[in-house]
């Protein structure tokens, strides 16, 4: 039970409704900013402009997957306003107070290190990293079948990245009946992919990979799909990168040639809004438990 536990929630999307329900339910004491326009209210959900009290009791601050910009602007899908966070908000949160986020800018560890408040990433967590990976792959088949005109059966297919959500993708294309060959790093992963029935190839021998290639999906948060790399594409390829803003691809180049690539980053929150608070709301509340071992009994 969170019971004791002053939870302040800021912004978001739909995931983070059910964040809102799973810490209400365990009886946490739960404040709402930014959530003007949800579809119904939550029990036990106190829906609250954002100021200066609700600040200062708060024992958990919880924000949206990507907690801010570099500015402090907070996404919020059913705001009215638009939400900033600022240094003055940031100031008044107490000492003990915990700020949970998915992944965070740098202007918010500048702040968080500043005040000494504890920041934790929660998309660090493996089992919210691996969990995320299923509905990641679903929405990137997803938008590879809106954007192609064949099917993903007996299509050549190339992952980038064999990481959580490379893995997964992978393993999903196949399932598909995909021909799959994935750019790796280091003999491991080559042999990983090797026992998985997939074509494994350095990453920094891709010029000479993509030349028949029909679906590219890129998961390395640097850029490497380069106009280089594009020019040596067939102009019929389709590139879904997956990687967080501003993804692994030069988009601009694409466009000139023809090629069609499309940004895709927080594909759980899209296509599976549900499934992915769920995964967010399951972790978060196993690491306030862990982060408040005695709130429950007043210590």
């Amino acid at each position: 039970m969170l019971t004791g536990i002053r939870v302040l929630v800021i912004g978001g999307d739909a995931r983070q409704l059910e964040v809102l329900r799973k810490c209400a339910a365990l009886g946490a004491s739960v404040h709402a900013v930014g959530f003007e326009r949800i579809p119904e209210k939550i029990p036990g959900v106190f829906f609250v402009p954002l100021g200066e009290e609700v600040l200062e009791s708060a024992d958990a601050l919880i924000l949206p997957v990507v907690s801010c910009d570099n500015e402090g602007k907070v996404s919020a899908s059913f705001s009215d306003e638009p939400l900033q966070l600022l240094e003055e908000h940031i100031s008044v949160l107490p000492g003990h107070c915990t700020i949970y986020t998915g992944m965070a800018k740098p202007y918010l560890h500048r702040l968080s290190d500043k005040y000494g408040l504890q920041l934790v990433e929660l998309l660090n967590r493996d089992d919210i990293a691996i969990r995320n990976s299923i509905p990641t792959a679903e929405g990137a088949v997803m938008m590879a079948i809106q954007h192609t005109e064949i099917t993903i059966h007996q299509s050549k297919c190339m992952v980038l990245g064999m990481g959580r959500t490379g893995f997964t993708l992978a393993k999903t294309l196949q399932g598909l009946g995909a021909d799959v060959k994935v750019g790796i790093r280091g003999k491991d992963e080559g042999a990983r992919a090797a026992v998985m029935g997939w074509k494994p190839f350095e990453t920094r021998d891709l010029a000479d990979e993509v030349y028949d290639i029909d679906l590219l999906f890129n998961t390395i948060p640097t850029m490497i799909i380069t106009a280089q790399i594009l020019s040596r594409m067939p102009r019929s390829a389709v590139i879904i990168d997956l990687a967080s803003a501003p993804g692994g691809c030069d988009f601009s180049s694409a466009e000139k040639i023809g090629i069609k690539a499309l940004l895709a980053p927080s594909l759980p929150g899209m296509v599976a809004p549900k499934t992915a608070g769920m995964i967010m709301a399951d972790a978060l509340v196993q690491q306030l438990l862990q982060d408040n071992p005695n709130r429950e009994e007043g210590v």
